[in-house]
């Protein structure tokens, strides 16, 4: 035990000589060292850099896991978008005019991956008054992981990132999928069914709904368009446009953003917090990330031509997985031994919670082990024979936070 508290000692170093971690640091798919996905590119997140205001996320754009390796009849390749997003760490709701999510991307995947909303770019007519459905219209371009490339090379998912955790599981929260660029948390289709952290896990539910429209002549909201659009018709069925939906408070979990304020593992005071949408089959469901708005205050730098390449101007602290001074909180454990083979004990320090919840995820961030209620003091081993050799990421969570270490299992 003299070892475990050198460590906890140690620790408490670490997380006074630092910006405190939270999960907008600490989420991130970390590329251990010069792994590569499509066409032998890098992939995941290659660097994360924090200040006490600040997050910054350098990616490539591409996943760890396998996409395409061809979509359809889209000839673009996917290709190194080297990144680097600026996400600010003090997220705040909008008071004023709702910030549109634009065309591109309006956040990003925790693996680094660009998340896009519904729209395609094109209308009917050119007139922007009908907008296209990005599902409805490009969906037989989308991979098994349900992204593609754009033009420039930039792959990306309109909807749930079906290979980025596991959207069958629901009997647990989702995790932590990423982050819109107003700085709040994106999360998988499961949650609370409560917004204070009770009752059972739910899927959450989007409060849009197809209208109940014969011709395209009016909006969402009943005002008339400016111009009509085509007939409803097998060419052109109802959800082929953005227009075709609407919007009816307290139908659904969630508010015209696809959000709501609720607390979520890694936010046990609360925080507002984006859900994607699916339906019982897995298939989205509108508006399936954000919705066509904001709900926070987006800063300059991501949005917009040629977006996505902010420069750090100021100092910032490079965070790691591995290590103690990586800490996320104050929550102190030990993990040993690591790297190990056949097994891996944790013990959490005397002094922390009780009912700590434990996840070990592979580095696409899949969860492949789960359990709740580990106690403080009270050594817990994990059974490691049917792990694969590699790198993973354990974390622990109670009621003060996250905390990620990085565990190695060699064979």
């Amino acid at each position: 035990m003299k070892h475990f508290f050198f460590l906890f000692f140690i620790s408490v170093l670490a997380i006074n000589a630092h910006a405190q971690l939270t999960p907008d640091v600490t989420s991130w798919i970390i590329n251990p060292g010069g792994q590569t996905g499509y066409g032998g590119l890098v992939s995941n997140v290659e660097q994360v850099q924090y200040s006490a205001d600040n997050v910054y996320i350098s990616a490539s754009c591409i996943p760890g896991y396998d996409i395409g390796p061809t979509w359809g009849s889209d000839p673009n390749k996917p290709a190194n978008q080297n990144f680097v997003y600026k996400l600010t760490r003090h997220p705040v709701a909008n008071t004023g005019t709702a910030i549109g999510t634009p065309l591109g991307h309006i956040g990003v995947w925790k693996n680094g991956v660009s998340m896009f909303n519904a729209k395609d770019a094109h209308s009917y007519n050119n007139a922007g008054v009908w907008n296209q459905n990005a599902i409805m219209v490009e969906g037989s371009t989308f991979d098994n992981c349900l992204g593609h490339p754009a033009p420039n090379g930039e792959y990306h998912t309109h909807l749930n990132p079906r290979c980025l955790y596991d959207d069958t599981d629901s009997l647990h929260h989702s995790p932590l999928i990423g982050f819109g660029f107003d700085g709040f948390p994106v999360y998988g289709a499961y949650g609370f069914s409560n917004t204070d952290g009770t009752g059972k896990i739910t899927r959450m539910k989007s409060s849009y709904r197809m209208r109940s429209i014969t011709d395209r002549t009016t909006l969402p909201g009943g005002g008339m368009a400016s111009s009509a659009g085509p007939a409803i018709s097998t060419q052109y069925p109802l959800g082929y446009y953005i227009e075709d939906f609407e919007y009816i408070k307290g139908l659904g979990d969630l508010d015209e953003h696809n959000g709501r304020f609720c607390v979520t593992p890694e936010y046990p005071k609360g925080i507002y917090a984006y859900f994607v949408t699916i339906d019982e089959n897995q298939t989205a469901t509108y508006p399936y990330t954000l919705g066509l708005t904001y709900y926070g205050t987006v800063p300059d730098g991501n949005t917009g031509p040629t977006s996505g390449h902010n420069t750090v101007s100021e100092a910032v602290t490079t965070y790691s997985t591995s290590g103690v001074a990586e800490e996320a909180a104050k929550m102190t454990y030990e993990v040993y031994p690591n790297p190990a083979s056949q097994y891996v004990t944790i013990i959490i320090d005397p002094s922390d919670h009780n009912n700590a919840a434990m996840n070990i995820m592979d580095m696409n961030g899949k969860v492949i082990f789960h359990v709740e209620d580990l106690q403080p003091a009270v050594p817990f081993v994990v059974d490691l024979r049917n792990f694969a050799s590699g790198s993973y990421l354990l974390t622990l969570t109670d009621g003060k936070g996250s905390v990620v270490r990085n565990l190695v299992v060699m064979k």
